[in-house]
């Protein structure tokens, strides 16, 4: 047994930038795994992962060229299959020992294990381990099948017949182990130890990789290739914030997480340049400049310490000739058109108020089955109304009704038509052009917030209500026609229009009843009442308070009898918590549920009152006096949302609810008395449910 470097190169035609990053540690998990299942490698080993325009690959440490031989139990048949009735092997069993490479001999090797009240056979056999070189072939081809490409190309080989799928024609394969070749034929190219380097700044034409350990080396320095995505990416970053401050010590890139991977993923050697364009395209608002820098160009955009907009811009460019202003001029050429479209949009956009861009939603479908963007908005602006009703805050009334009519009025601009990803920034624009308050203008912006997770929320009550109300358009009209998520699959992204809600309600502290106004919103707006909907948002409670870091039991417990006030969540749980480090709590919850299982068999109304003149036990006449009071102060905290201090009141009920279930027999042959102690009992669990339901949190 051999113990070496492995490294593994597929050299490919251009892979898809937005999915390189992703295919490259694919790859490296999948044949990570294949090589430890056949106990050749370590699942923890250490690695690089290689992935390039052209290319991904592997280098794992400390591979195998053999794998030890390995006892491995083997599941036959179940024993009334393999044994006949005097316990002699069957015909049956007799060949499945053949297919597995034993005989007759070995029956006496055969053990029975119990499994579901079942006797199942099982022998030992001690395997040859895995040689590389004769698993290396399909462990690369099973890993390529393995990889999350949404759509194959087939291409022919240059025998002209054989046809290959792969995300790209492939042109290569080097595997390596150590510095000996191991010979392998995948998508139809035998493996050697020779790779290209970059298409352009390459050294050499062909590569000969001497030894694993020296691969990303040589690619370097021979190739003009810097195999490894994290490290280009690294290199990258740095080098734009070294380049603009070079410029001026003001200025900065713009942070955009995924525009830096997918500049990563175009390029194989990164030279940094700048460029500029004309000031007087500053006056377009900077977000759409910066869209179309980003999204056609690929550019990194230039900011200030105030985020200003600068008429600099960063180029990541894949060569490095001596002389760059060619590039730089021909990368200027290219923007000039663009910022033009853009300021021409605006420009036009802006000749007539937005009021008059609303005819022109109606012919803007929002959904077959819910009509017309038009017809959303108005629905909205009903949803809206009831919010500002249940808030009692008829003094914003005037200003969500404006903001909700114009909400989704740039959706018709020129501007939006062609960047999708402006919609509400651009209304607010045009809002703030006409003379429309800052807060109706910022509200149309918002009403879309937070649009991702970490994203800010609206700035405003006007936004708030704008936005929620948004929401619950979307999920009651989506839920009514039977559009909800199912598995991973959210096409409308319904989970993030929950958790906006949830965020914007709890971090703002708005006091809405979710339930109240859903109920209202489906009946004013005609739509139809999906049961689901209730359970799903309460699955999002759940999932979203989890992760907040609260115990799932004591989310269980609140929601259990919260009635839709979500901002009121957080304090109750925060409450819960406190309560349980209480010695009591223990004692008091598994009382609760012994009070709750009785009511139910005993299918109690709450209607019931005590009658004091029926209390004869010492142990019920103390609990109905010590609950009296308690009942009176929790309440009282409770209607302070002091919800910690109406809990912990609970205690003194302790001892009193422990001697009463001591002594005294609810269940009494005169029916007075039972359904005297009943109403008693339904007092004491009205009172200890008030912040959540305690039960939930017994063992």
């Amino acid at each position: 047994m051999k113990l070496d470097n492995l490294l593994i190169e597929l050299l490919t035609e251009e892979l898809p930038p937005k999915s390189q990053k992703q295919l490259g540690i694919s790859f490296a998990k999948n044949i990570k795994e294949f090589l430890a299942k056949h106990h050749l490698a370590n699942e923890i080993s250490e690695d690089s992962i290689f992935s390039t325009p052209r290319r991904i690959g592997l280098y794992l440490k400390n591979v195998k060229d053999e794998a030890d031989n390995q006892n491995v139990s083997i599941k036959l048949m179940p024993a009334s299959v393999g044994f006949d009735g005097s316990e002699k092997p069957t015909e049956a069993l007799l060949k499945k020992l053949h297919a597995i490479g034993l005989n007759e001999k070995d029956v006496s090797g055969i053990v029975k294990k119990n499994e579901n009240n079942a006797e199942i056979l099982y022998i030992n056999k001690n395997e040859e381990g895995a040689k590389l070189k004769d698993i290396i072939g399909e462990c690369i081809s099973s890993s390529l099948a393995r990889l999350p490409i949404k759509k194959m190309m087939s291409y022919q080989l240059s025998d002209g017949w054989t046809t290959v799928n792969f995300v790209r024609p492939a042109h290569g394969l080097v595997i390596l182990h150590g510095a000996n070749v191991i010979n392998a034929n995948v998508l139809g190219i035998p493996s050697n130890r020779t790779t290209l380097g970059h298409r352009f700044e390459s050294k050499k034409e062909i590569i000969e990789i001497q030894h694993a350990d020296q691969y990303e080396e040589q690619m370097k320095i021979e190739g003009a290739v810097i195999v490894s995505f994290e490290e280009r990416k690294a290199l990258i970053k740095k080098t734009l914030n070294e380049r603009a401050a070079s410029l001026s010590n003001q200025l900065t890139p713009i942070e955009d997480e995924d525009l830096l991977d997918e500049v990563t993923a175009l390029v194989e050697y990164p030279n940094i340049l700048a460029g500029e364009f004309e000031s007087k395209f500053l006056d377009v608002p900077q977000e759409c400049l910066i869209l179309s820098m980003k999204a056609n160009q690929k550019y990194f955009p230039l900011i200030d310490k105030n985020k200003k907009l600068s008429n600099q811009f960063l180029i990541v460019s894949n060569i490095s000739p001596k002389n760059s202003d060619l590039i730089i001029q021909g990368n200027e050429k290219v923007i000039r058109p663009r910022l033009s479209d853009a300021e021409f949009f605006y420009a036009q956009d802006k000749k007539k108020p937005l009021k008059d861009y609303l005819s022109q939603l109606s012919h803007i479908v929002y959904h077959n089955k819910l009509g017309s963007q038009s017809e959303r908005s108005e629905r909205v602006k009903t949803i809206a109304s009831l919010i500002v009703k249940n808030l009692n805050q008829s003094k914003l009334l005037d200003a969500v009704m404006l903001a909700s009519d114009l909400s989704k009025a740039d959706l018709s601009s020129n501007m939006v038509g062609e960047f999708p990803e402006l919609q509400g920034i651009m209304g607010r624009y045009y809002a703030l052009n006409e003379k429309i308050s800052d807060e109706v203008a910022f509200a149309i912006e918002d009403h879309y917030k937070p649009r991702f997770s970490g994203d800010s929320l609206p700035r405003s009550t006007v936004g708030d209500i704008v936005a929620i109300a948004d929401k619950i358009e979307t999920l009651i009209g989506l839920f009514s026609i039977g559009e909800k998520p199912t598995g991973d699959k959210d096409p409308f992204a319904l989970r993030r229009q929950v958790i906006g809600i949830i965020r914007i309600l709890t971090e703002k502290n708005i006091g809405l009843n979710l339930n109240t106004v859903i109920s209202e919103s489906i009946q004013a707006t005609k739509l139809v009442e999906s049961k689901d909907l209730n359970s799903f948002i309460y699955d999002r409670l759940s999932n979203f308070f989890k992760d907040q870091g609260y115990a799932a039991l004591d989310i269980e417990a609140v929601l259990a009898i919260e009635s839709g006030l979500i901002n009121e969540i957080p304090p109750r749980l925060n409450a819960i918590k406190e309560f349980l480090l209480l010695s009591e709590s223990e004692d008091l919850a598994s009382a609760n549920k012994r009070v709750g299982n009785i009511l139910k068999k005993a299918d109690v109304k709450s209607t019931l009152k005590v009658d004091q003149s029926l209390l004869k036990d010492d142990a019920e006449i103390n609990l109905y006096k010590i609950l009296d009071l308690v009942d009176a102060e929790s309440r009282k905290e409770y209607a302070a949302k002091n919800y910690s201090g109406s809990l912990k009141l609970l205690c003194k009920l302790k001892n009193p609810i422990d001697q009463f279930f001591k002594d005294v027999m609810v269940n009494a042959e005169d029916e007075s008395l039972k359904m005297n102690r009943l109403a008693l009992l339904e007092k004491l669990y009205s009172a200890m449910n008030l912040v959540a339901d305690l039960s939930k949190l017994s063992s």
